[in-house]
């Protein structure tokens, strides 16, 4: 894998990919960041058949699994976390030395993101877990639905009242600890995350795939940002034709 910006290019090995790849200490001007990490196909589109497998590449997995390694909790819309039959994380021998050396849980949690009707109890990302997961949900998500989430192992964070009040969940996550978070989508959270001024970086893999077809995107809301967000680019890396991108706010 090849640094290709900032000058001068290099290779680099995977402690400094590990270094280039490890989110920021604290700052007082913020209580914490939050990275979005996604593959797209270089025509744009984030799915193959209704996932983000098929275009998945080898580099986009080293860069994918560090977003999560070296994160505090891993944030997911619930949509995508059962449309992916995502699980809890499961940390091998490099991820638990990885964690350990920079001083991390042995697990990072999920925070699943939803308003009631889109997460069920017996979810994947609920049931198959280290560790629990964080439902972060609004005062309106149903009485019953939060007490079966809990009875399922899961704690619930409220945050807003009619909809999930994003920026007071990003806060109290920080005041439990979970300052690191590593956002893995999907494009709906994304796009409302970066509508409030939210996401601080986003890790991007372009994949040498083109998809066409009517592939959803990294961001989707239901107007556009006005003015578009801007961000400026932190590192570009490519291997073997895969473009891995980090732009920061």
């Amino acid at each position: 894998m090849q640094q290709v910006w900032p000058l001068p290019a290099r290779d680099l090995d995977e402690d400094a990919l590990e270094e280039l790849y490890t989110y920021p200490g604290g700052d007082e001007d913020r209580d914490h960041w939050l990275a979005v990490n996604f593959v797209s196909s270089l025509d744009g589109g984030i799915e193959v058949e209704g996932t983000s497998a098929g275009l998945s590449t080898p580099a986009d997995r080293r860069v994918f699994a560090l977003g999560h390694d070296l994160a505090d909790v891993v944030l997911l819309g619930a949509g995508t976390a059962v449309a992916e039959d995502y699980p809890g994380l499961r940390p091998d021998a490099t991820t638990s030395a990885r964690r350990e050396r920079h001083g991390l849980s042995t697990v990072a949690p999920l925070a699943l993101v939803t308003s009631g009707a889109s997460l069920p109890a017996d979810a994947t990302s609920v049931t198959d877990v280290l560790v629990p997961s964080i439902v972060v949900t609004c005062a309106s998500a149903p009485e019953e639905r939060r007490r079966a989430w809990q009875d399922a192992g899961a704690r619930v964070l409220l945050a807003g009242e009619d909809e999930v009040d994003l920026a007071d969940a990003l806060r109290q996550l920080a005041d439990a600890g979970l300052r690191r978070i590593d956002c893995e989508g999907g494009p709906g959270l994304v796009g409302s995350l970066l509508a409030r001024g939210l996401v601080d970086e986003i890790r991007l893999s372009i994949a040498p795939l083109a998809v066409a077809g009517r592939a959803a995107r990294v961001a989707s809301g239901a107007t556009a940002l006005s003015p578009p967000a801007a961000f400026e680019v932190a590192s570009l890396l490519v291997d073997d034709s895969t473009l891995l991108v980090r732009y920061v706010r």
